[in-house]
């Protein structure tokens, strides 16, 4: 059985239902400033979090049906480095490695904005691989 304080979870309600795909809006309720996983998750963000979760069980949800969708809590830190903590380090890492190499502010900048765009590449390039590290479960409410 899984350990339910390395869960983060988060009610919302069915979208569409389609060949084993359970598209969900996830409610942002002020519950998730309780939750333990608040400052990692991202559902907390907006009040508008659209989410397509795989489903063995799809066929058992409908439209407008409310339910609970689950991430592991340490997936979703990993997601965390993915978005920013990475992409903030290579990109101040080319803005200092520049300057201390005596370069201009604009080639620092310069630098910095292409590290992003690189990574940014990369990541969408490997998109699929990366989606598949991250697990969302369904289940009803």
């Amino acid at each position: 059985m899984e350990r339910l304080d390395r869960i983060a979870s988060h009610g919302g309600r069915v979208l569409s239902v389609r060949n084993g795909m359970v598209e969900v809006q996830i409610e942002a309720v002020s519950a998730c400033a309780s939750c333990a996983a608040h400052a990692k998750c991202g559902f907390a963000e907006s009040k508008d979090k659209k989410v397509e979760v795989p489903s063995a069980a799809w066929q058992s949800f409908e439209p407008g049906q409310p339910v609970v969708v689950h991430i592991d809590e340490s997936r979703g830190l990993l997601a965390v480095w993915i978005a920013y903590v990475l992409p903030a380090l290579l990109m101040l890492a080319a803005i200092v490695g520049v300057s201390l190499a005596g370069g201009p502010e604009w080639a620092a900048v310069l630098a910095g904005f292409a590290v992003l765009a690189a990574y940014i590449g990369v990541v969408y390039l490997r998109r699929r691989k990366v989606e598949g590290r991250f697990t969302l479960t369904v289940d009803h409410a």
